[in-house]
């Protein structure tokens, strides 16, 4: 099996979310297509509406579109975990994705010997952000 890539649904603010995602996790956007791109029926408020975006750093991926009706977007029920490799990226992490956000545990050491938090981002979806020190020694 090839590795699992989360499809995050917006509805009119995929652009937005895409440029955070973008700066905070320094990936690159491998391409956007708009509505009005594509040959996909939409109403007219959604043609400069992202259908579909690609983020990647070449290890992760993120893609994300917005719903091009309402209600159809969605951020329950669903927590996206990162593996962090260093203190320096778990503590960056926290900070930027706390930035309009809030945090559902406050980034903390775990008795389990991780440095942990979950942080719930300015888009409404949940972040576990997680540093196994011993694994970094």
């Amino acid at each position: 099996m090839k590795p699992v890539t989360p499809y995050l649904t917006f509805y009119g603010n995929a652009k937005e979310a895409a440029t955070f995602y973008e700066t905070t996790f320094s990936l690159d956007n491998l391409g956007t297509m708009k509505y009005s791109d594509g040959d996909f029926p939409h109403p007219p408020e959604a043609s400069d509406y992202l259908m579909h975006c690609h983020l990647s750093d070449g290890t992760f991926h993120l893609m994300l579109a917005d719903s091009p009706t309402p209600g159809e977007a969605g951020t329950s029920n669903v927590a996206l975990m990162i593996e962090c490799e260093s203190d320096e990226e778990v503590n960056r992490l926290y900070k930027a994705l706390l930035e309009d956000g809030k945090a559902v545990m406050e980034l903390q050491e775990t008795f389990w010997g991780a440095k942990y938090a979950k942080v719930q981002d300015q888009f409404g979806y949940t972040w576990d952000l997680n540093f196994q020190k011993d694994q970094a020694e």
